[in-house]
């Protein structure tokens, strides 16, 4: 039997309020690489065991849990009744009694099984990585519809495990979250509450999603191009955010910082405008609970003309990262290897040193053409302008400027072009407006057609 790999000692840290939430160990059930195994499998691999038990501890800290001792416990095969080996239980189990733990997390996806056998064998709770991201989830959401989401991934999750797993009433698991105690809620231990429920919450987040396609098209009529940030968790996009909008989102240096979806106006360099869309972080093995939830606020992602793709090119587990988010744009249905619509930000680059610097650059003008990145430093500034520049190319890549001149009595035609097209330039000559605009090929010919227009020489 391997020996745990211990990492860091007791985290004293306190809460936002002050008031110590309890003792928690942190473990790393890590499989280890072996011949025969699958190109995914292998992948999951490529991940360094110390970065991978980092960010769990990092995803406990996110809600002001007491790390007292993260673990690494790497296992070989997964056992059906407690994950782990017998051994490792039993070595894991005096862990537990030398540090007066409340709560063990493990960092990887158990069984109502596995979770109910583990929680006997260590007589305190356990917490898998879902119920831990799921846990971050409904003390971070703001919105109602943020509120919405979460709770019904939780009650999905939740519902095998208030049925299926525990016997007794007294030990049944219930509630708007994981950590209380025993017996808490006992309403929603019944299946058939929690199924209507359910149906109640995705009936209200089909409203949501209603809600949400008239303001596109309410965006789609001014038109406003949408621009939609993604990336990893952490990765710096509402520092970006903030320094593209000049806005003043929530940025602070924790998984998961910012949850309820932000729209605000994005100022291009030559006068355009467009909406920028700041959505929820994505993470290794985000639940699926959380990725059919969120469809409704993703769905900005699946509308925009433009994806970046935020990336903290300093991690030291980057390219894994980007698999990540790769893997959860598929889920959504977006192809990144497609083209077109994606742009890589490599964002902290203030972290490196001149040579580094150049060194990034280097590799990045060796990408190929269909998958663009741009270096920026979202704290500094750095590379903000080649990005916004590239942003605009971009959107206008796809629109045809039009000059045009248009009486300047006719206010439903100067209206007209100002809700269906993007006006570069305006100016009264004799009684006349002289008009510089960008439409859509959708709208070109009527343009055209309507005032005149001929094709705009720079």
């Amino acid at each position: 039997m391997e020996p745990l790999d211990r990492k860091g000692s007791a985290d004293r840290t306190r809460s936002a309020e002050g008031k110590q939430t309890g003792r928690v160990i942190v473990i790393g059930p890590y499989l280890r690489m072996r011949r025969g195994d699958s190109d995914a499998q292998a992948n999951d691999f490529v991940r360094d065991f110390e970065a991978k038990l980092d960010e769990a501890a990092g995803l406990g800290r996110a809600i002001d849990l007491v790390i007292a001792d993260a673990v690494i416990a790497p296992v070989a095969q997964i056992r059906p009744a407690t994950y782990l080996g017998k051994g490792k239980v039993e070595e894991i189990s005096g862990l537990i009694a030398g540090h007066d733990i409340e709560l063990v997390v493990m960092d990887c996806a158990l069984s109502p099984i596995q979770q109910r056998n583990l929680e006997k064998a260590w007589s305190t709770k356990v917490l898998d990585r879902t119920g831990l991201i799921l846990e971050i989830f409904g003390r971070r959401a703001k919105t109602k519809e943020g509120a919405l989401q979460v709770e019904l991934a939780h009650l999905n999750y939740q519902r095998s495990r208030l049925v299926r797993s525990w016997t007794h009433l007294e030990r049944q698991r219930g509630g708007f979250g994981f950590m209380g105690g025993p017996g808490e809620t006992q309403i929603e231990a019944d299946r058939r509450l929690i199924g209507d429920r359910i149906t109640r919450l995705e009936n209200e987040l089909k409203k949501v999603q209603a809600t949400r396609r008239l303001h596109r098209a309410g965006r789609q009529r001014v038109p406003y191009r949408v621009v939609a940030l993604v990336g990893y968790t952490n990765a710096g996009k509402s520092t970006l955010f903030n320094r593209l909008t000049r806005a003043e989102v929530q940025a602070a240096d924790m998984l998961f910082a910012t949850l309820d979806p932000t729209l605000r106006a994005l100022s291009l360099p030559h006068g355009g405008k467009a909406m920028l869309s700041d959505t929820v972080g994505f993470i290794s093995n985000l639940p699926t609970q959380l990725v059919a939830a969120f469809r409704a606020t993703l769905e900005e992602v699946l509308e925009a003309d433009i994806i970046l793709h935020v990336r903290d090119i300093s991690h030291e587990d980057a390219e894994a990262q980007e698999r990540d988010v790769d893997a959860v744009l598929r889920q959504l249905g977006i192809d990144p290897d497609s083209g077109g619509r994606i742009l890589e930000v490599w964002n902290k680059i203030d972290r490196f040193d001149p040579e580094e610097r150049e060194n990034l650059r280097n590799i990045a003008a060796r990408r190929p053409p269909e998958r663009p990145c741009f270096l920026v430093s979202a704290v500094s500034g750095e590379g903000i302008d080649e990005l916004s520049t590239a942003i605009e190319d971009r959107l206008a890549a796809t629109r045809t400027t039009l000059d045009l001149s248009i009486d300047a009595a006719d206010g439903a035609g100067i209206s007209w072009l100002h809700r269906n097209a993007e006006v570069l330039n305006k100016e009264l000559h004799d009684g006349r407006f002289d008009m510089t605009v960008r439409v859509d090929e959708t709208k070109r010919n009527i343009v055209v057609s309507r005032f005149d227009a001929v094709p705009h020489v720079a």
